[in-house]
């Protein structure tokens, strides 16, 4: 009984929506409350200059606390700037403040704030949070799903604090501030009906990403597009695989386009307290 319920819960939280698992970013909507999803995302992408193969791999463990609180820890390996190595890890958080929900509909809004460690050198002025540098990130996040399509919208001011930032030259070299943001869209093509917890579902997601950096002239913006699509298994294993590509741009990166396949496993009430054992007098 138990486990239905928390079955039902996921459903009522993420896999009625499934539309809004977008596989690049994160959706207003928290995870189930009190659940652990462990997560794994690999990342190839062609070198702009040296035309090797780069490739990245990020662990990640996801907590649900709240209605309106959920944290996430990660750890990045790659050889994208040395060879291959533990780049350094990440930390976010999110807080869900608004939430106008209908049937079938939803409107949510929410706050988050990141925070992360790299060991690389600044090399590229494409300022990223995944392994590349270390920074923090604080922005806002709006989700509206209607029926089978979600779309979101997320804009964020990331800060860039890497050591070479107060070295010489440093900052007339490398870009430490920037303005980002994404609009995501996703789309339910499967099931058309539900009949039972264990049907697969099959979504569609279409997401753009920006970048603009402000405070120096070395390369200022980009605009990517990334479509993707994603299966998600007996309601709680989800499997995505995306291709991120650069219409328009200007700063120097290390790659202007990657294949990304991610695997999600959630485990639902994982969190929830164990009541005590009766004694018998």
């Amino acid at each position: 009984m138990k486990q239905i319920f928390f079955l039902l819960a996921w459903l009522a939280a993420a896999g009625a929506s499934a539309q809004e698992l977008y596989p690049y970013s994160e959706p207003a909507s928290n995870m189930p409350v009190r659940s652990l999803s462990l997560k794994l995302t690999a990342m190839y992408e062609r070198g702009v200059h040296s035309g090797a193969i780069l490739q990245r791999y990020i662990p990640e463990v996801m907590l649900g606390l709240s209605r309106k609180w959920m944290v996430h820890g990660s750890l990045a390996f790659s050889n994208m700037h040395r060879s291959f190595l533990w780049e350094g890890g990440k930390a976010y958080a999110k807080y869900r403040f608004l939430s106008n929900d209908g049937v079938h509909r939803h409107f949510r809004m929410a706050a988050f704030g990141a925070a992360a460690y790299s060991r690389n050198h600044l090399d590229h002025n494409e300022i990223s949070l995944n392994g590349d540098h270390s920074g923090v990130q604080a922005g806002l996040i709006a989700t509206q799903l209607v029926n089978r399509f979600a779309t979101s919208g997320t804009a964020s001011v990331v800060e860039v604090l890497n050591r070479q930032r107060w070295q010489k030259n440093g900052a007339d070299t490398f870009a430490f501030r920037a303005f980002q943001y994404s609009l995501s869209t996703g789309l339910l093509v499967l099931p058309v009906t539900y009949t039972d917890y264990d049907q697969t579902n099959v979504n569609v997601y279409l997401e753009m990403f920006g970048n603009q950096n402000l405070d120096n002239d070395h390369g200022r913006y980009f605009v990517d597009l990334a479509p993707s699509l994603q299966a998600i298994f007996r309601s709680t294993g989800k499997l995505s695989v995306g291709y991120r590509f650069q219409v328009a741009g200007d700063i120097y990166r290390l790659a202007k386009q990657s294949v990304m396949v991610s695997y999600e496993q959630i485990f639902l009430g994982a969190l929830r307290r164990k009541k005590p054992l009766k004694q018998v007098p």
